[in-house]
């Protein structure tokens, strides 16, 4: 049986020195408890899909320490998605971004699109400033059975499958976080959860009637 540590300084330096060969490291957010590796190390990525019982096609989500680390997954971020920052992260929305070319195809699902998002969970915070990168957030269970909200399910569930088990106390559970992505410039609901779809669209819909006050504002010879 693989126990926990405590999400002590001591516990997530040790976290941090397995994602950085290959390990698979349980962990809290504020959804459920998630699965960590290094998502640009295709051999953990490998292990990943293994343990979780995953089909290749499903994309894996990742957690950012914030904005600042967007640009090792993504190029240009669209100007909305940049006011949805403001509004929502830290927090449950992820953003589904087009994938800088040569992300490893087993993070993106062969979409082109990666999903990201930051925590403000408290232990998931450490664990990325102990790593010093963005760690996957895949739900810590097998595919197609519960999600697990406590470090004893994650035990139960994966015994020694997995190098650790970050214990930073229950999750809320309930549901994941809310996925979101732009098509054709609109945006869409790709999975609704803890951050209803309605109050996205009105921060959307709020920042387009900013944005058309502000052009409006420049037209004129000055």
């Amino acid at each position: 049986m693989n126990w926990p540590v405590a999400a002590d300084s001591n516990g997530l330096a040790h976290a941090a020195n397995l994602l950085r060969t290959g390990g698979v490291v349980a962990f809290p957010t504020e959804t459920y408890y998630g699965l960590a590796v290094d998502p640009f190390n295709h051999q953990a990525l490998e292990r990943l899909f293994a343990i979780k019982r995953r089909p290749r096609y499903l994309p894996i989500l990742v957690l950012v320490s914030g904005p600042e680390q967007l640009p090792l997954l993504t190029g240009a971020l669209p100007d909305l998605y940049r006011h949805l920052i403001t509004r929502f992260w830290p927090g449950p929305l992820t953003l589904v971004c087009p994938a800088l070319p040569g992300l490893p195809p087993q993070l993106t699902g062969n979409t082109l699109t990666v999903g990201v998002r930051q925590s403000p969970n408290e232990t998931a915070a450490a664990l990325l400033a102990a790593f010093g990168g963005p760690v996957t957030a895949t739900s810590a269970n097998i595919t197609g059975f519960p999600a697990t909200v406590s470090a004893r399910e994650v035990a139960r569930t994966f015994a020694d499958e997995i190098d650790l088990i970050v214990d930073g106390g229950d999750t809320p559970g309930g549901a994941g976080s809310t996925l979101v992505g732009l098509e054709q410039g609109r945006l869409r609901c790709i999975r609704e959860g803890k951050v209803a779809f309605a109050a996205v669209q009105e921060e959307a819909a709020a920042y387009a009637r900013q944005r058309s006050i502000q052009i409006g504002g420049n037209d004129g010879d000055g």
